[in-house]
């Protein structure tokens, strides 16, 4: 994906699901929620074990068919092979982005979203590219 394709999705997307939120600091998915919250995303943990808590000031969900408003874009903070599952869901709640962090790679689940005509980004995480693309608002 070209660099004014990923600068596109980070501007058009207002709201994210983040699948595999954790609420240990120390974790991947916690930083980067934290920062996208920072940046004026809306941003949605996603995550079965810490369900019907609060993360960050925002209510987590056990999964996405249960978050009640439209969601832009799935962050995917789990194993490559939960890809193709979550790609599903990110289907069936018509999401029109599908990212999957560093070292989350499933080319069976880009393939089906990309199918379903959503948008894919594979092996990056938004943190990063919103600094390496000057984007960040702090």
């Amino acid at each position: 994906m070209e660099d004014r394709d990923i600068w596109t999705i980070l501007r058009e997307v207002k709201t994210i699901a983040l699948v595999g939120a954790s609420d240990k600091p120390d974790r991947p998915s916690y930083v980067v929620m934290e920062f996208l919250l920072s940046q004026g995303y809306d941003v949605i943990p996603v995550s079965p074990k810490l369900a019907g808590q609060m993360l960050l000031g925002q209510p987590v969900f056990a999964n996405l068919k249960d978050i009640p408003r439209p969601v832009d874009m799935v962050d995917v903070f789990r194993h490559s092979d939960a890809a193709y599952e979550i790609a599903q869901e990110a289907i069936a709640i018509k999401a029109s982005v599908l990212w999957m962090q560093i070292g989350v790679i499933n080319h069976e689940a880009e393939a089906l979203a990309q199918s379903a005509g959503l948008k894919v980004v594979m092996n990056l995480c938004p943190k990063i590219e919103i600094k390496r693309l000057g984007m960040n608002q702090s």
